[in-house]
């Protein structure tokens, strides 16, 4: 079953961080990994407004965890903490009944 990785970016607070943030975890893919958002026009109609949104899809949680959990993704993240504030959600899918 599919999952997916949701950040949810509130602020950036050290745009310096963020730069090797995104440099490092574009090397941090993997693959099977499928980007569906990222930082496009979004709208928040309930809740505290985003600045950004990205959407990843995994073949599974499984995946996805392994994906957050690996070294090169970890390396990024302790960039990606210190120059914004995100939330990350990873949840999955579900499959329509008869598909």
């Amino acid at each position: 079953m599919a999952a997916y990785a949701v950040f949810i970016r509130n602020k950036i607070t050290n745009p310096d961080e963020m730069a090797t943030y995104g440099a490092k975890a574009a090397k941090a893919g993997r693959a099977g990994m499928k980007p569906l958002a990222l930082y496009g026009k979004c709208e928040t109609p309930e809740g505290e407004p985003a600045e950004g949104v990205v959407i990843i899809e995994f073949p599974s949680m499984d995946e996805a965890k392994a994906w957050y959990n690996s070294d090169a993704y970890q390396d990024a993240l302790k960039h990606r903490k210190a120059g914004s504030d995100y939330r990350v959600i990873l949840t999955e899918g579900f499959t329509m009944p008869g598909a």
